[in-house]
């Protein structure tokens, strides 16, 4: 069996003992390596791949996207308001929603293409100032005017943690944060800590070197 399928499989029996009863959805972070590298995993039936350039994705993805109608991409990098339309006519999730021009952008692209993306907002909960995201204390007010004011279909929050080695402790924040939106999905969790992710309620890890090994 190729080593990805192999990889891969390891990754989703992980997931399996942690949370036997689990909903969590792997995105296979597929950025920067060329579209033969990733499919085998396509092939195998995998369907949720991360990007995070929007240029790169439309070059790898367009056609074969336009092909397999069911697969779903994700856009986990930072959008920058110039790329928006671009993205909306590509990704299905974008995990980076973090301010309102952005917010605008997407609503006017989503209505003119007449499309309806899902979204995560993007949580600064170590208030990093090298870091994207909404701080905690504007998350209800900005989470209000997207999704009640530009209509934007919001499923969850997403955070890359700092770098402390204490992820536990922003997953539970992040948990809480979204129960107290009453939101569903919480995207959380890469190659290295994706097995705390999954116990704090993780429904999407974004997983890359794990699975497609080494970037160069």
């Amino acid at each position: 069996m190729n080593n990805i399928i192999e990889r891969f499989n390891k990754i989703k029996s992980n997931i399996e003992k942690l949370k036997p009863v689990s909903n969590t959805k792997i995105i296979a972070v597929s950025k920067t390596f060329p579209l033969d590298h990733i499919k085998p995993l396509i092939n195998y039936g995998h369907l949720h791949y991360g990007e995070n350039k929007v240029q790169e994705a439309l070059v790898k993805w367009k056609d074969i996207k336009y092909e397999k109608k069911n697969l779903q991409l994700h856009m986990i990098g930072k959008l920058q308001s110039n790329k928006a339309k671009s993205a909306v006519q590509l990704f299905d999730f974008i995990h980076s929603l973090d301010n309102p021009k952005l917010a605008d952008i997407l609503s006017n692209s989503e209505k003119n293409l007449g499309r309806n993306l899902k979204y995560f907002i993007q949580v600064n909960v170590g208030n990093e100032l090298q870091k994207s995201g909404i701080s905690i204390g504007e998350l209800e007010s900005f989470y209000n005017y997207c999704s009640k004011e530009k209509n934007l279909n919001v499923i969850g929050l997403m955070v890359i943690p700092p770098n402390d080695n204490n992820s536990k402790k922003y997953f539970k924040t992040l948990k809480d944060l979204n129960l107290t939106l009453g939101l569903q999905d919480l995207s959380m969790g890469m190659s290295a800590d994706y097995h705390d992710a999954v116990l704090f309620n993780s429904t999407y890890v974004r997983i890359g070197s794990s699975i497609f090994g080494k970037r160069n």
